[in-house]
């Protein structure tokens, strides 16, 4: 029952951060990737009390703004989106590291497998808008294996650092409102459109609920 309110508690406070980063961001057609023309204005910041959660949402979304990088890396080159065996890579990956930093290797694979498929979402998203309006496509294609993977990989280490910082807030029924409050602060500030705030909030559910 407790988990089954928990669940509730946090589809609402997820709905009320997308409606609050709605507001405060709005899709442009000619603005960076992740990024809106204009912002109205940024929320304040979450109390002190939430800041180990505000810093997991802030790594989310260093790792989120690299779909950008990701989708550039694969745009036009047949590569998939969908990559099975490279996803099972990094969470085997992400498993085996840890238990070093005192993560419980369940909500760590939980974590980072929403992380991947927030990130799929935006590739998605940009793969539509690229093919709809080719002047937004990217100029140059990353090198994925030698440029974004390593980048990939250190915020791996970070997001699991977090974890580990967050670990007592996490239990607290508080959770989940405090990361949606540190993921609209971040969206705000990173001045996110439509398809990276909700991608943001698809991140994270994992946190506070696996």
């Amino acid at each position: 029952m407790r988990t089954r309110k928990r669940r509730t508690a946090g589809a609402a406070a997820a709905a009320a951060a997308l409606a609050a980063t709605t507001l405060l961001c709005a899709p442009a057609s000619g603005a960076a990737p992740g990024q809106t023309a204009e912002a109205v204005g940024t929320p304040p910041p979450p109390p002190a009390r939430g800041r180990a959660l505000t810093a997991v949402a802030k790594v989310s979304a260093d790792r989120l703004a690299l779909a950008d990088v990701v989708a550039a890396a694969k745009y036009g080159t047949g590569e998939p989106i969908s990559d099975p065996a490279r996803e099972r890579v990094v969470l085997d990956d992400v498993a085996e590291r840890s238990a070093a930093r005192g993560v419980d290797r369940r909500l760590a694979t939980a974590v980072f497998r929403d992380q991947i498929e927030a990130s799929k979402g935006v590739q998605r998203g940009l793969f539509a808008r690229w093919d709809l309006y080719p002047s937004e496509r990217p100029a140059r294609r990353p090198d994925l294996a030698g440029e974004v993977r390593p980048r990939l990989d250190r915020i791996t280490v970070r997001l699991l650092d977090g974890l580990a910082a967050a670990e007592r807030p996490r239990g607290a029924s508080s959770c989940t409102p405090r990361l949606m409050a540190g993921a609209v602060h971040e969206a705000g500030e990173r001045r996110f459109d439509a398809l990276h705030t909700q991608a943001l909030l698809r991140a994270l559910p994992s946190v506070c609920g696996a």
